[in-house]
């Protein structure tokens, strides 16, 4: 009996040395995993319905893109008249998807700026809906640039 009340005070004297560690605080932890985390890059681009059948990430951002680059064209191309004064042939928008799921639009060009603004405020409406991107669960803001040719007759 001896040998095991021995064996057993050793055995507690050497474990308490493994429950006296420091355990990290919150903040500590908080601060090592924000650095972890990629802000450049999403989880899940933002989508559109008719791109859900499309299960492959890039082939999906592909998809998304390629569709709302034909309705921002479908949309200006029905007002011709306005776009013909313009010296421009091909403007760049701004695309920006709210976590609400809401499309904003801006160009990021130096001439007829406020005209072709205004344009894009009044026809670039009431687009399918938009699944935004998602960042560790979280619905978030994306931005990105279109091309768009205008048609000029």
């Amino acid at each position: 009996m001896k040998k095991y009340s021995t064996v057993f005070i050793l055995f507690l004297c050497v474990s308490c040395q493994f429950i006296d560690k420091q355990i990290p605080s919150e903040e500590e932890l908080l601060k090592k995993e924000i650095q972890t985390i990629d802000w450049k890059k999403v989880d899940e681009f933002p989508t559109i319905i008719t791109c859900d059948s499309v299960f492959d990430k890039t082939l999906n951002q592909e998809c998304f893109i390629n569709t709302l680059s034909a309705l921002i064209q479908q949309k200006l191309d029905t007002d011709k008249p306005k776009i013909q004064y313009t010296k421009l042939d091909t403007i760049t928008v701004l695309v920006s998807v709210l976590p609400n799921a809401t499309l904003q639009f801006e160009t990021k060009q130096k001439d007829d700026n406020e005209k072709i603004d205004s344009i894009l405020k009044a026809k670039l409406v009431d687009f399918p809906i938009i699944k935004p991107a998602i960042k560790r669960g979280i619905p978030v803001k994306t931005q990105f640039t279109l091309p768009v040719i205008l048609k000029v007759e």
